[in-house]
């Protein structure tokens, strides 16, 4: 009988930072330093250039959540820190994968790809090129089921997420 690996448990916090040259270098040498692991790092600049998001996922059980906050917040370019429960963010990953793909299991890799609302990006001879953008968990599940034909190259850009939007009905003014 064989025992189930534990499920890794990751902290996903979202990081404003002012978008400047050396901000992600001093962010990420506060994880080395202090022996926490990444688990994925998305960076890019808001609709506000003057600033950037990081959204970074980190291991829980090598980084107190508390602690890595405190750092966090010592550092002079970060602004605002939040930690995104999975249950109440929007996450989505984007993954690129080459598949072997002749012409005899092609149809059948397509029909795949359309389940999980991939693309098709480029086409070999002998290859595909697919790009999905999903949560981590349907990545994970499309690429378990494409492995058996052989996956030639795979890229993940790591997790990006936003809160849910808050869905309670705006009030309407009665008209008396």
């Amino acid at each position: 009988m064989t025992i189930p690996a534990a499920i890794p448990q990751h902290h996903v916090l979202s990081v404003l930072v002012e978008n400047k040259a050396g901000v992600l270098s001093r962010v990420t040498n506060l994880f080395a330093r202090r022996g926490y692991n990444i688990y994925s790092l998305a960076v890019a600049p808001t609709d506000d250039e003057r600033f950037s998001r990081i959204t970074i996922v980190v291991d829980a059980d090598s980084a107190p959540l508390e602690q890595i906050v405190k750092q966090l917040n010592k550092l002079i370019n970060v602004l605002k820190i939040s930690e995104l429960d999975p249950r109440d963010s929007v996450e989505r990953e984007l993954m690129l994968l080459t598949v072997r793909a002749d012409p005899t299991v092609r149809s059948q890799i397509i029909e795949l790809v359309d389940v999980f609302d991939g693309r098709i990006v480029d086409v070999g001879p002998d290859e595909l090129t697919i790009a999905i953008d999903e949560t981590p968990d349907r990545l994970d599940d499309l690429e378990d089921l494409l492995r058996p034909y052989g996956i030639a190259a795979v890229q993940r850009t790591g997790r990006v997420a936003l809160p849910k939007l808050d869905r309670s009905s705006p009030r309407v003014p009665s008209s008396n």
